[in-house]
């Protein structure tokens, strides 16, 4: 079999609905380039009928892959696993929802001809409610300070990337994976161009507040050891300051000026500091916690069936 030029990865979840014209649209491009593709539908354990549609669009379409894992991973798993699959020289993953636009592809791959190995599509107007997109500028605000790197909310997992680019993400043995950080953090040469950003398809959201704020959580944690450095610093300064009150109290008591001892800074400072102490020693818990999760060494994802493959 002729080993295809471009693989598209869509992870799936509760969209059963939007997978015929998924499958369809993307036809429709490349048969307009004339490209040779293959598509890897990865159903993240659906809670409806999503695995039985993927299988009705593989008897459709010989290019299309279907794998279901053995239970709900998450998105960027599903992800991983899709990565997995593709044989493709190209790489282009994207949502399911068809928020990211099928017939922007052809942008991407003219881009990519000018040389670059990755090409972010960048969503120029989103079309997504106010809370989500004051929530995703804030999420990749914070994860930018605490991994010093710089993030742009406009980006997320739809572009191209160059096999090798997938290769060094697949190489990476992160428990915690999120594709946008792991693409950003490889290198290569890269780019972004903006292309169009439609409204959701189907159904809504499945990262609820919980969901997000864990995702923010967990990626902190996994990509970036500033929490332990800003903890460190708040004991330096804490230290410091309380050795400049020790002086200025000491003054005070050879002077005469203090006559009796005061109860309450004595029990706000216990209070105080031992709110620091057990602040610091969770955020080492936390990290030790990841450090098991790691050496345990289980698979990012499991599949239960697949077709067409």
């Amino acid at each position: 079999m002729k080993k295809p030029i471009y693989s598209i990865v869509v992870p799936f979840y509760a969209c059963k609905n939007v997978a015929k014209e998924l499958n369809k649209r993307i036809d429709s491009v490349f048969k307009g380039l004339k490209l040779d593709y293959e598509l890897i539908l990865v159903d993240d354990k659906s809670d409806d009928e999503t695995w039985e549609v993927l299988q009705e669009v593989c008897a459709e379409n010989s290019k299309v892959k279907a794998i279901e894992l053995s239970r709900n991973f998450g998105q960027h798993y599903a992800i991983t696993c899709g990565l997995s699959y593709s044989t493709g020289e190209w790489v282009i993953v994207m949502d399911c929802d068809l928020q990211d636009v099928p017939e922007e592809i052809p942008k991407l791959i003219q881009k990519a001809k000018e040389g670059f190995q990755i090409v972010f599509a960048s969503r120029h107007e989103r079309k997504d409610s106010f809370f989500k997109r004051l929530g995703s500028k804030m999420f990749y605000r914070t994860l930018g300070y605490l991994t010093d790197t710089k993030q742009d909310h406009t980006i997320a997992n739809f572009g191209l990337y160059h096999y090798k680019a997938i290769e060094a993400v697949l190489s990476m043995k992160d428990q915690i994976r999120y594709f946008p950080t792991m693409i950003q953090w490889v290198g290569f040469n890269k780019t972004s161009i903006q292309v169009n950003h439609s409204e959701r398809e189907e159904g809504k959201s499945s990262y609820s507040l919980k969901k997000l704020i864990a995702l923010a959580f967990n990626n902190i944690i996994a990509f970036s050891d500033k929490p332990l450095r800003i903890t460190i610093k708040c004991g330096v300064t804490i230290s410091f300051l309380s050795f400049i009150m020790g002086i200025y109290y000491l003054i005070l008591y050879i002077k005469g000026d203090i006559f009796q001892l005061g109860f309450t800074s004595l029990i706000l400072s216990i209070w105080f500091l031992s709110g620091i102490i057990i602040l610091t020693l969770g955020v080492l818990g936390i990290y030790l916690g990841k450090v098991f999760d790691k050496v345990k060494e289980r698979p990012s994802f499991l599949v239960n069936r697949t077709e067409n493959i």
